[in-house]
């Protein structure tokens, strides 16, 4: 069986990526005290319920202090259950628009009294072991509903079958760095599309933006460096155990450049064996 603990923080979006894992097949259950955690195994092995994959919601709701989550997890590692655990994230001010939107208040702020960012605070510090221990962490700051879902859905469909998550993000400077890379590239230093009238409306994804991008030497030689570095590095990050790995490349404003090289990079991680997953964080931001 197949155990994912669900957590983050509250508005960041794991209403979203239980839908998400329902869709692909996973049981899911929602809000339950950290206590009980441990004898999830045996509820989903027992007699006619033999669940192949499950995901268990553990957040603020059902946890009172970092001890108890603390003690959840170690009588989960002494009885030898594997699991991993997906930890949702989001901005302090992403989250505190968030619930001003939607006129809702934060769990603890109905429980405690607490303004919304003391709660945030407070939450950060109670979910703290839970984020250490993460296998996956998705910042969900900048990423929209359907990109949010998008997100899960890789991480999850693609993790039985290769030993390591890959995924390429274009993204745009001026919008801010994405918290969950573990790489970044900048190819600001090659000619910008944004320049040509009759470029600059489209992305990427057309050809004709790619072969100008492309058809530059620095251009070229740059995408055979970078293929040389990831030549050389996934293979160790594999060894050392990686579960998941995010190499985001940027350009000014995430739609020309950096579409353009992600593509190829996808490409070429495709011939060396990997699935990757490719995101256009700004893609559809205007200008």
């Amino acid at each position: 069986m197949k155990l994912l603990v669900v957590t983050g923080l509250s508005g960041a979006g794991k209403s979203l990526a239980v839908n998400a894992l329902e869709d692909i097949g996973y049981f899911c259950i929602d809000n339950i005290p950290a206590g009980l955690l441990p004898r999830i195994l045996d509820f989903a092995q027992q007699g006619e319920n033999m669940l192949e994959k499950v995901a268990v919601v553990l957040d603020v709701r059902g946890c009172r202090s970092p001890m108890d989550i603390t003690a959840a997890l170690d009588s989960m590692d002494k009885s030898l259950i594997t699991y991993q655990i997906l930890f949702l994230d989001s901005a302090d001010e992403v989250l505190e628009r968030r619930y001003k939107e939607t006129r809702r208040m934060h769990p603890l702020s109905s429980y405690e009294g607490l303004s919304t960012s003391e709660a945030i605070g407070r939450e950060r510090a109670l979910l703290r072991p839970l984020y250490e221990k993460a296998d996956y962490v998705v910042d969900t700051s900048l990423l929209s509903t359907a990109q949010n879902k998008e997100r899960i859905c890789s991480l999850f469909l693609q993790s039985h079958q290769q030993p390591m998550v890959l995924t390429l993000m274009s993204f745009g400077f001026k919008y801010g760095l994405p918290k969950e890379a573990d790489i970044v590239l900048d190819v600001r230093c090659l000619p910008n599309p944004f320049y040509v009238p009759e470029l600059k409306p489209k992305t990427g994804m057309d050809p004709e933006v790619a072969e100008y991008v492309m058809q530059f030497p620095q251009a070229r030689e740059l995408l055979r460096h970078i293929e040389a570095l990831l030549d050389f590095s996934l293979p160790l990050y594999v060894k050392e155990g990686k579960s998941q790995l995010t190499v985001a490349v940027g350009c000014t404003g995430g739609k020309h450049r950096s579409i353009t090289f992600v593509r190829l990079l996808a490409e070429h991680c495709r011939t060396l064996g990997y699935a990757p997953g490719v995101q256009h964080r700004d893609a559809g931001r205007v200008s």
